[in-house]
């Protein structure tokens, strides 16, 4: 038995002591394959100081021989020594036979960088070397999907799947493949991948993507079923809850909806969208409370969001809080927070409220922003005719009437309007 092999059953006995007694030995006494054969096997136990150690030696004995040259790159990489692994892929020329290693330990140097383009021009070259090479198509797939961009990653996935390779370093491809269509936008494509997939290899995100991917394809009962299946299996995978809540509504299943909902704020009390998506519910089961108070605490955790301030004030106005909203937007304003669609909102609190100044002022206020909303206007026209403001009345109505010529109810109110001049 040679040194290293000595080595290795110490390690697989749980002596380190002896092991590295062996080790040592075998770096003066064993033929440099043994000891090679032997820095591999530290290497896959992950044990890099003395895979460093024995390949260093070898480079030693060897100057010339580039694979060690990755070797070492690749655990410098792994141990965070960027500087180190660089100097040593730059020693190894364009016309190695371990020119093509280099670039791959390269680009994955650059990926721990977040150099993404740096990283993609090596793969790129690499390919250009070696076009059927797996390895290459398969890290240029992993990247472009890392990268987001989905479309490239499938071409390569799918070239991998075409030669028929279905797995890839513990990589379902067609999982892969599916992903990347469906993240695409490609759903009917990515619909024929995904359904492939055993029940049993779905993994959150894929079953999510299956999910997502049915429902945009108008097989929203099965994307029920699956999102539900996921919320079952993994209750921690936020992102679950919206797509369901909003399948359940829209087949009118609101109180469901919001069940699902409240199941989603207990794993993420910090997600906005559910809140939202919360009121929303409540508000269509006639429950304004309770829609007001998860816009509220939806606030809490973003005070500074706009969207969240105009939900409120427009439940404020459904619920006929005409000072409470007055007294939430005024707040707002203060801070300079200026929005159309606040002024608009106060004017009708100060319309209900019978306090036309300030109603005309703050409709006035909004005109310039809306005057291309017809919502704005139809409700703008009414007011400012009861208000006594004719010319502005007119304005509107006729605004309005530039892109809904055949609106009866304000084809009659401008008539109404002109024959008053």
């Amino acid at each position: 038995m040679t040194f290293a092999e000595e080595m290795l059953q110490a390690l697989s006995d749980g002596d380190l002591d002896l092991a590295k007694k062996k080790f040592i030995w075998s770096l003066r006494k064993d033929s440099p394959e043994m000891v090679y054969s032997m820095a591999e096997e530290l290497y896959a136990l992950g044990l890099n100081d003395m895979a460093k150690r024995a390949y260093q030696k070898l480079l030693a004995d060897f100057p010339n021989e580039d694979d060690l040259k990755t070797a070492l790159a690749d655990i410098a990489i792994n141990d965070g020594q960027d500087g180190e692994a660089l100097n040593y892929l730059a020693d190894i020329s364009p016309d190695s036979p371990a020119y093509i290693s280099s670039l791959l330990v390269a680009a994955d140097l650059y990926q721990t960088q977040a150099m993404f383009e740096v990283s993609e021009q090596k793969l790129l070259e690499a390919y250009r070397l070696a076009p059927d090479e797996e390895v290459i198509q398969f890290a240029l797939a992993e990247l472009y999907f890392n990268m987001k961009k989905y479309p490239q990653a499938a071409e390569y996935y799918l070239d991998l799947i075409k030669s028929g390779v279905i797995n890839y370093s513990r990589v379902n491809l067609v999982q892969r493949l599916g992903m990347a269509y469906a993240l695409a936008g490609k759903f009917e494509k990515a619909l024929a991948y995904l359904e492939q997939i055993h029940e049993e290899d779905l993994d959150a995100d894929t079953r999510f993507q299956l999910a997502f991917t049915q429902a945009q394809l108008g097989q929203e009962e099965e994307a029920i079923k699956n999102y539900t299946k996921l919320k079952e299996e993994k209750a921690d995978y936020a992102t679950t809850y919206p797509a369901l809540a909003e399948l359940q509504a829209k087949h009118g299943d609101y109180a469901d909806a919001l069940i699902t909902v409240q199941e989603g704020l207990a794993v993420d009390e910090y997600n906005v969208l559910l809140y939202q998506l919360a009121a929303r519910y409540a508000t269509a089961l006639g429950q304004p409370q309770k829609a007001e108070k998860y816009i509220q605490e939806a606030l809490e955790q973003d005070p500074d969001n706009l969207t969240l301030v105009l939900e409120l004030s427009n439940l404020y106005l459904t619920n006929q809080k005409d000072q409470e909203n007055i007294d939430f937007l005024t707040t707002y304003l203060k801070n300079d927070e200026i929005d159309a669609q606040i002024y608009w909102n106060l004017g009708q609190s100060y319309a209900r409220l019978d306090d036309y100044e300030r109603a005309v002022e703050n409709y006035v206020a909004a005109k310039p922003v809306l005057e291309s909303n017809p919502d704005y206007l139809r409700d703008a026209a009414y007011f400012f005719r009861n208000a006594g403001e004719r010319q502005l009345a007119r304005e509107c109505v006729n605004l309005f009437l530039q892109d809904n010529e055949n609106d009866a109810e304000m084809i009659e109110l401008a008539d109404q309007l002109n024959d008053f001049y």
